[in-house]
């Protein structure tokens, strides 16, 4: 499950290599029938962060087996709350197939939805699965397409003036680690710009965002390690095992990135 973090997609060539290589596949164990048809391990996309970024001149959400967008309203496309699944699993998985199952299934299991069910005898419809209640209402998708059409002339356009501010002002101190927002195969979404400060202590780092907001500007920090968080240090886990992740938060500042 790779993590597009901060809006710039993995190395997703890499990735693919990996999984369909003689000595990774060997080692697979499939253990239903649907893995046995796949064949390999599933690379399932966390593009939360990175709807319309790039990656070798293409849109993400094609790169992987499945990728999975949200649409929460701190993205840079919103539906208030929601998301999407893109399909692009390989032969002889059918993607159109898989997105009607995920359609019923997430429709109480019914086989048809309400419009359906408005046509001139049409009323009748059948549950063939238990479901779950998880569509995305038309409200907020009309939302979504207001949002849709005015992505890419006007919110990345926005995002990435923001970005490229912050990358060229910081780029003068030393004690400024800039995240990566593009390289010779990859184009970010700039959903965030997750600033680390070199050399500075968690304790110090907070000072600082509290200093920020005091100023009432709102940043915040990309993430908290799950080691520190009361669930999983009850399974056991232990944030000094992982100490790059550490780092990495305990010396990091997401800085605004607004559009309006």
């Amino acid at each position: 499950m790779p993590v597009d973090f901060g809006g710039l997609p993995c190395d997703y060539t890499r990735l693919m290599e990996v999984v369909n290589a003689s000595e990774i596949k060997s080692k697979f164990t499939a253990e239903t029938e649907v893995q046995k048809k796949l064949g390999r391990i599933l690379i399932l996309s966390d593009a939360a962060h990175s709807l319309g970024a790039t990656y070798h001149g293409k849109r993400t959400g094609i790169w992987a087996d499945a990728s999975v967008f949200s649409f929460h309203a701190v993205k840079n496309l919103t539906t208030a709350e929601g998301g999407a699944i893109a399909l692009m699993l390989p032969p002889p998985f059918s993607n159109e197939e898989i997105y009607k199952f995920l359609c019923i299934y997430t429709l109480h299991g019914q086989n048809k939805d309400a419009l359906a069910k408005m046509q001139k005898g049409n009323w009748k419809y059948d549950i063939i699965e238990a479901g779950f209640k998880c569509n995305m209402t038309d409200l907020v998708a009309a939302i979504g397409l207001i949002e849709l059409r005015r992505y890419n002339d006007d919110t990345l356009v926005v995002r990435k003036q923001v970005c490229d501010y912050y990358y060229d002002a910081l780029s003068a101190f030393d004690w400024a680690h800039l995240p990566v927002l593009r390289d010779a195969h990859r184009e970010s979404s700039y959903h965030l710009f997750p600033l680390r400060i070199k050399g500075v202590s968690e304790e110090q780092r907070d000072a600082i965002i509290q200093a920020i907001f005091d100023e009432d500007v709102s940043v915040n920090v990309h993430f908290i390690p799950l080691p520190q968080l009361s669930f999983y240090k009850k399974q056991g886990f232990n944030i000094d095992d992982y100490p790059v992740t550490y780092s990495n938060f305990a010396t990091e500042i997401s800085l605004p990135i607004f559009t309006i």
